[in-house]
């Protein structure tokens, strides 16, 4: 049963009597024939995941023969990055080259051709970048010359233009730009000038790419060098992933060739519909036949033959699936199963019959949105269709169909709930994006932490627009002159690590002397203090433990109209209900010390007099993020910095506190404590200076030892009576020196003993 082999790459086949099993292990597939692959196809994919910048691997072709290639995505903007290393990215230097003995490096990006040409096609933009530094040699030879310098790319065809220039054209950067040192050549280099210079550019022609090699042929004339580089390949988007197609009428569908997938079959899309049912698409033999289909809301089915009669697979969902919502399906087949996947529901496995036929024959074409069977077609929208790893360009082809529309727009209705902390989801044609202008965090799903060091002076003042006029003496018009400037509810949120009390967080005030202000009391509790004209001074502590103990904390503080909520660490702690509604006119928002001339309240005048020391993470004040405007954006939005503040991640502070054993404080350290009774020190010493110690107790007892033997044979020699008497005091005298050695040990132990506790 394991001749043929039918586990496909790399599976190790054994059997029974009645079947055969495969082994996927160490192979980067899964299934009952090691068919699946267990990676994305894309950084793209990944990124939908919510994963984060690293070291990934993707596989291009799915299912497809071609193998796993690492890669490193670079998830922090917009546009995700996918780049690949080679063996010598750095800047290398060259001498002595010439037409005769040229220097040639050729790159090795631990991956097959292949594998590289698929992770390109698939991008929709690639580039490496090619630079060439260059003191009396020659690059391109130009304007009419042969050149001296040129790389190799895919297919190991030979080119002869530089970064920045284009196919075809024997230039470099600044002769398109038309920016070159000398005007007379299309590169710096080939002025072929005394004095270093560069011609720098990318190399961005898809087809071309990657670069393989690179010969140089112009560095072995007097004073003639070069140095040269080539960068990693980088590209990005996916051109598949976002890839679709809207079906607007039931008799609309898109036809390609025919499946072949006699042995194994997969089939993988995305589809969204308002529809109670549709082929998403079929395939048709002389008997055989494939098909997938939205039966009714909640219910997909697959269904196939291969000779021995209609085999269906199907999910029902608790929920319907026609909630022009994005749904995922996967359907496969091959000698031992057929299963259906939707979504993350449960998987629906029908095990494939031991006897009779096996092999999936087609012949028809691959209608997709519709049937050839003339059954009800598809309305709605299906992307990323993959049959077999291999990609169906959908868009393609809808733009030659009528009644099919390439696109398929609505994408943040299910993947809105990806931007996360306040993000806005932001429609584009290809996939969405998330906008975190008004969110106190960032990244491209608006969840990393904007955080910084504060120093027991920093202060960062957020002036809210000024009502206008405020000096005038109309009363009739003052509710008018604040309107803008009334705030009914406050949605506050912060966290915050430090190890000082008291402490002055976070504070409010008004152009009527109303107040909110965070502190930390004296003996480390949290206290929420509210003074609004009507309610006089409310305060609300949080004595659940001290939270000045070098760990981080969240405080959210939410108040709509009277309803005061306050959660610490995700843990409610108070609600209260106030008689007054609305902060008037608030003036400022400040984080660390209040640096204005305030009549502030005793408690908050105490705190303020310390500031705050510790690291403050993501603070948010309704639409507001004043700590992120101050690293961002100081120059544009209306923040005012004083002292010193330094941008950091309070996690990383956090594990670095945790992790270090032994530390020496000092006025700067923003965690530092000192101790009321002595300074702190080193609570272990050098290894130096108790290795000394040892050292110094071993010699003085050898010598003693030499001293007490020496004395002893002199003494043997004498008159018997003599000899006695000496023999009473020798005990005495290597009892005393025992003694002393045994003191001088002990002191120098108990001297390295010593520890101090912080």
């Amino acid at each position: 049963r394991c001749l043929p082999n039918y586990c496909e790459h790399g599976g190790k086949c054994s059997q029974s009597w009645t079947t055969f099993y495969c082994d996927c292990n160490d192979t980067g597939y899964m299934g009952a024939t090691c068919h699946n692959s267990i990676y994305e196809q894309s950084c793209e994919a990944y990124r939908h995941q919510g994963k984060t910048s690293g070291f990934f691997y993707i596989d291009s072709d799915g299912s497809g023969p071609l193998g796993p290639l690492r890669v490193f995505c670079n998830i922090t903007e917009d546009k995700i990055w996918t780049a690949v290393q080679h063996n010598s990215t750095g800047l290398t230097r060259v001498q002595g080259a010439d037409l005769e003995k040229p220097y040639t490096m050729s790159f090795n990006y631990n991956s097959s051709a292949e594998q590289l040409e698929a992770m390109i096609n698939s991008a929709e933009y690639c580039e490496q970048e090619a630079a060439y530094h260059c003191k009396k040699s020659r690059l391109l030879n130009t304007p009419n010359g042969m050149p001296f310098a040129w790389w190799v790319g895919r297919a190991n065809e030979k080119h002869l233009y530089w970064g920045g220039s284009l196919p075809g054209i024997q230039q470099c950067a600044c002769g398109l730009e038309e920016s070159c040192l000398d005007m007379r050549y299309f590169c710096n280099c080939d002025a072929d000038r005394e004095e270093w210079t560069n011609d720098t550019g990318l190399l961005a022609f898809k087809d071309h790419l990657p670069v393989t090699q690179i010969v140089i042929t112009d560095t072995n004339r007097s004073n003639s060098e070069a140095a040269w580089k080539i960068g990693p390949l980088r590209c990005y988007g996916d051109r598949q992933f976002w890839n679709a197609a809207s079906f607007n009428t039931e008799a609309s569908y898109l036809h390609f060739p025919t499946f072949h997938a006699e042995v194994s079959a997969d089939i993988s899309f995305f589809f969204k519909t308002t529809s109670i049912s549709g082929v998403f698409l079929e395939n048709l033999g002389i008997r055989d036949f494939i098909r997938v289909e939205i039966r009714s809301p909640k219910e997909i089915t697959f269904s196939i033959d291969v000779g021995n009669g209609p085999t269906e697979a199907t999910v029902q969902s608790p929920t319907p699936l026609n909630d022009n919502q994005w749904h995922y399906v996967r359907a496969e087949r091959n000698l031992k199963q057929t299963s259906l996947q939707v979504d993350n529901l449960p998987k629906k496995v029908l095990e494939a019959p031991a006897e009779g036929h096996f092999r999936l024959q087609l012949n028809s074409q691959l209608f997709v949105g519709g049937t050839a069977s003339r059954q009800k077609g598809f309305l709605g929208c299906i992307r990323s269709l993959h049959l077999n790893g291999q990609k169906l360009d959908l868009e393609e082809r809808a733009k030659m169909t009528p009644g099919v529309k390439p696109g398929c727009p609505g994408h943040c209705s299910s993947y809105g709930n990806l931007c996360h902390n306040g993000g806005k989801c932001v429609e584009k044609y290809n996939g969405y994006s998330c906008d975190c202008t008004n969110s106190a965090y960032e990244g491209p799903f608006c969840k990393e932490e904007v955080s910084a060091l504060f120093e027991a002076s920093t202060s960062i003042t957020y002036i809210f627009q000024e009502p206008y006029p405020v000096t005038k003496n109309a009363s009739t018009s003052s509710s008018a002159i604040y309107a803008d400037a009334v705030m009914s509810k406050e949605n506050i949120a912060f966290s915050f690590l430090t190890a000082h009390t008291p402490s002055l967080l976070l504070y409010i005030n008004t152009y009527f002397h109303e107040y909110l202000a965070v502190i930390l009391s004296k003996n480390g509790n949290l206290q929420v203090r509210y003074k609004l004209s009507k309610d006089g001074l409310l305060i609300f502590t949080i004595d659940s433990g001290n939270f000045a103990n070098r760990e981080l904390h969240t405080v959210k503080i939410n108040r709509e109209g009277r309803e005061l909520i306050i959660q610490v660490d995700q843990v409610l702690k108070l609600k209260h209900n106030f008689s007054e509604t609305d902060f008037k006119a608030i003036k400022s928002l400040t984080l660390g010390k209040v640096t204005e001339s305030l009549s502030l309240d005793p408690e908050v005048s105490k705190a303020n007099a310390y500031g705050f020391t510790g690291c403050l993470s993501s603070v948010q004040y309704n639409h507001i993020a004043p700590l992120k405007a101050a690293l961002r954006h100081p120059s544009v939005a209306p923040v005012t910095v004083k002292g010193s503040l330094t941008e950091s991640s309070c996690a990383s502070v956090m594990e670095a506190d945790v992790n270090t054993v032994t530390t020496t404080y000092s006025s700067s350290d923003p965690f530092g404590k000192t101790d009321e009774r002595e300074p702190l020190t080193n609570a272990v010493r050098s290894d130096s200076a108790v290795i000394g110690g040892v050292i110094a107790v071993v010699i003085f007892i050898i010598f003693c030892i030499i001293a007490i033997m020496s004395r002893f044979l002199y003494q043997h020699k004498q008159a018997h009576r003599s000899s006695q008497t000496k023999e009473k005091e020798y005990p005495e005298n290597l009892e005393s020196s025992s003694f002393k050695a045994d003191i001088d040990l002990q002191n120098t132990v108990s001297e390295c003993k010593r520890e101090y506790f912080i």
